[in-house]
């Protein structure tokens, strides 16, 4: 919330002090205008214990939530899948969804939810997939994209994270439209060796999931001249229901040392968007092949520079994109680059 609100010139209290009609002009995308000319974000927060809730709350942009947007529990999962689906979660669920069903008339054309939960722990993964099946019950046309933290053996905290995700999976393939998988070992690897960051905190972890996030949803919130919106990239990303589950890659990522030497270009852009090291799941894609893939450019780009690029990179990787499916590679073009930098690219 604090990168999106900051794209759209929202201090913490919600207040607009943007310089650009265009900051203003999708706003209410993702924010309601309250009195007293305040933005408020369409979220609302779940946990099963208080905790999470009171530093979301203490935070630089805890005043910006509506306060009864925030659902929680007093036990807590204990990491335990059953909980979160079962008992606990299923006790708090339905008071969830009538946060979710308020939220959702007060749109006047609902796009679809977006979820964003670990699948390591009990909360996250058990009734975070409990919700996902709820929300799709009552909300059977509507798009759900789940932005899902998978777990890893290397930065593990939990010894039932395993099964944690695995029960999980199965419900994502049945009610997700698509899942951007994001994965805290790649999320550290990038950390550690494109931005040198000795002992990476979950704090920049999170930075660059919000850079993802930002990146995927940038179509949405600003006008551009080949628009995306969470339907079109179903529409071109999934060949096969089942088969929606996204791994996410986000240029230029450098260290700040080295960041004043290196020309951001739209061919470096698509050059890293395309290598492993920028990928937030830890899977090699080196030992598979491409079904579909989506680069989403921002700043100011030009479009021919743009496909040009992405054919490039198809006719020196044929090998790696299935032949049966062509024209492969959907591209989407923002104006508007990210906070700090002039352009940036995702796939």
């Amino acid at each position: 919330i604090q990168t999106i609100s900051g794209e759209h010139g929202l201090d913490g209290a919600g207040v607009y002090n943007g310089t650009s009609d265009l900051q203003l002009e999708r706003m209410n995308v993702y924010f309601n205008e309250a009195s007293g000319n305040k933005y408020v974000p369409r979220a609302v927060l779940v946990d099963l214990e208080p905790g999470t809730m009171d530093a979301v709350r203490a935070g630089p942009f805890g005043q910006l939530f509506r306060p009864d947007n925030f659902v929680f529990g007093q036990s807590g999962a204990g990491n335990n899948w059953a909980k979160g689906h079962y008992t606990e979660g299923a006790e708090l669920v339905d008071q969830v969804l009538d946060v979710v069903r308020r939220e959702a008339e007060g749109c006047d054309c609902l796009q679809g939810f977006q979820i964003t939960h670990s699948l390591g722990g009990g909360t996250g993964a058990g009734m975070g997939t409990l919700l996902i099946s709820k929300i799709r019950e009552e909300f059977p046309d509507r798009m759900m994209a789940t932005f899902s933290v998978m777990p890893s053996p290397k930065v593990s905290d939990t010894v039932v994270e395993p099964y944690n995700a695995t029960l999980s999976v199965h419900q994502l393939v049945e009610n997700s439209d698509e899942t951007f998988c994001i994965d805290n070992e790649a999320l550290y690897d990038i950390c550690m060796r494109t931005l040198k960051l000795n002992n990476p905190s979950y704090g920049d972890l999170n930075h660059l999931v919000s850079a993802v996030m930002s990146g995927v949803t940038t179509c949405l919130r600003f006008p551009g001249q080949l628009n995306s919106d969470l339907r079109k990239l179903a529409v071109n990303m999934v060949p096969f229901p089942r088969l929606h589950f996204f791994m996410v890659g986000f240029a230029p990522l450098t260290s700040r040392g080295a960041y004043s030497f290196r020309a951001v270009t739209v061919p470096e852009l698509t050059q890293q968007i395309f290598d492993p090291k920028n990928m937030m799941a830890a899977s090699d894609f080196r030992n598979g092949r491409y079904l579909t893939c989506s680069a989403i450019y921002r700043g100011k780009v030009s479009m021919k520079e743009v496909e040009d690029q992405i054919r490039n990179v198809q006719n020196k990787n044929t090998a790696y994109f299935v032949e049966w499916i062509p024209n492969n590679v959907q591209t989407a073009l923002c104006s508007i680059p990210p906070r700090g930098l002039k352009m940036s690219s995702k796939s």
